[in-house]
C-alpha cells in the first residue's frame, strides 16, 4: 500500500478517494462498492430506493474508506486488512469475524456494533469509539487504542495482550475472561467497570482510575499501578503479587482474600478498606496510611512484611505499627 496519488494494484474514485483491491475475482469492484455505498446512504436516510449494504465476505484489503458511512451495514467476515478507515462510521454494524488487522482507524465509530471473532491486531484505533459494542473471542493484540472510548463495552474471551490503552475511557465496561497481559493502561478511566477472571499481569497502569470497579479472580501480578485509584473497588480474590502500587488509593476498597504478597504498597491509602484475609506477606507497607489495628490484624503479614511505621512484621496488636506516624523501635 502506498500513500498519495499513485496507488498500484488499486482503483480510486474521483469524488471520494475510495480504493478497492479485488481479490480472487471478488465482485467488490470500485463501481459496485460505490453503488452499494450510495444505496446504503439512501437506506439510512429512509429513501425508498435505499438498500442496506451487504458486504459480507467482501475483499477490501488496503481499501481507502476514510469517513465512509457504513452504519448498520452487514460486514460479516469482510477483509479490511491494512485498510484506511479513519473517521469511518461503522456503528451498529454486523462485524462478526471481520478482519481489521493493521488497519488505520483513527476516530472510527464502532459503537453498538457486533464484533464477535473480529480481528484488530496491530490496528491503529486511537480515539475510536466502541461504546456499548459487543466483542466475544475478538483479538486486539498489539492494537493502538490510545484515548479510545469503550464506555459500557462488553468483552468476553478477547485477546488484548500488549494493547496500548493510554487515556482510554472504559467506564462501566464488562470485561470477562479476557487477556490484557502487558497492556498499557496509563491514565485510563475504568470507573465502575467489571473485570472477572481476566489476565492483567505486567500491565502498566500508573495514574489509572478503577474507582468503584470490580476485579474478581483477576491476575494482576507484577503490574505497575503507581498512584492508581481503587477507592471503593472490589478486588476480592485477585492477585497483585509483586505489583507496584506506590501511593495508590485503596480507600473503602474490598480486599477480601486479595493477594498483595511481595507488592510495593508504600505510601498507599487504606482508610476504611475491608482487609479480611488479605495477603500482605512480604509486602512493603512503609508509610501506608489509614490502617487500623483491626484492619492489619485481619490481614496476613509475616516477618518479611514492612509495616506502615517501617518495622518488620508480623503485625501484633498493640504494637502501634499500623500507623506510619509511630516511630520505628526496631
Amino acid at each position: 500500500m502506498q500513500n498519495g496519488n499513485h496507488m498500484p494494484d488499486s482503483q480510486r474514485a474521483s469524488d471520494g478517494g475510495l480504493a478497492v483491491t479485488p481479490e480472487n475475482g471478488s465482485a467488490s469492484s470500485l463501481a459496485t462498492l460505490r453503488r452499494v455505498l450510495e444505496a446504503h446512504r439512501a437506506w439510512l436516510e429512509g429513501r425508498p430506493e435505499g438498500v442496506r449494504a451487504n458486504l459480507e465476505r467482501a475483499a477490501l484489503a488496503e481499501a481507502v474508506l476514510e469517513k465512509v458511512i457504513l452504519a448498520r451495514a452487514d460486514l460479516r467476515s469482510a477483509n479490511f486488512f491494512d485498510a484506511h478507515l479513519s473517521g469511518a462510521d461503522l456503528s451498529d454494524a454486523s462485524l462478526e469475524m471481520a478482519d481489521f488487522s493493521n488497519a488505520i482507524m483513527f476516530d472510527a465509530d464502532l459503537s453498538h456494533s457486533r464484533l464477535d471473532g473480529a480481528k484488530f491486531e496491530k490496528a491503529l484505533l486511537a480515539g475510536a469509539k466502541f461504546n456499548e459494542a459487543h466483542l466475544r473471542g475478538a483479538s486486539l493484540r498489539g492494537a493502538n487504542m490510545r484515548e479510545a472510548h469503550l464506555i459500557e463495552v462488553h468483552m468476553e474471551n478477547c485477546d488484548c495482550e500488549g494493547a496500548a490503552l493510554q487515556d482510554a475511557r472504559m467506564l462501566q465496561a464488562k470485561i470477562f475472561d479476557c487477556k490484557l497481559a502487558g497492556a498499557n493502561l496509563e491514565r485510563a478511566n475504568l470507573y465502575h467497570s467489571v473485570f472477572r477472571s481476566c489476565k492483567l499481569a505486567n500491565i502498566t497502569a500508573s495514574g489509572s482510575n478503577w474507582s468503584t470497579a470490580t476485579l474478581q479472580n483477576c491476575d494482576v501480578r507484577r503490574a505497575e499501578l503507581i498512584s492508581a485509584r481503587f477507592d471503593r473497588a472490589n478486588l476480592s480474590q485477585s492477585s497483585f503479587w509483586s505489583a507496584s502500587a506506590v501511593n495508590a488509593n485503596f480507600q473503602y476498597a474490598r480486599l477480601n482474600g486479595a493477594d498483595f504478597e511481595a507488592a510495593d504498597l508504600s505510601g498507599a491509602r487504606f482508610h476504611n478498606a475491608v482487609t479480611m484475609s488479605a495477603n500482605f506477606r512480604g509486602a512493603n507497607l512503609r508509610g501506608a496510611q489509614g490502617f487500623t489495628p483491626t484492619q492489619l490484624g485481619q490481614a496476613r503479614t509475616d516477618r518479611h512484611t514492612i509495616l506502615p511505621n517501617g518495622s518488620h512484621g508480623p503485625f501484633m496488636l498493640g504494637s502501634g505499627a499500623h500507623s506510619h506516624g509511630t516511630p520505628n523501635r526496631d
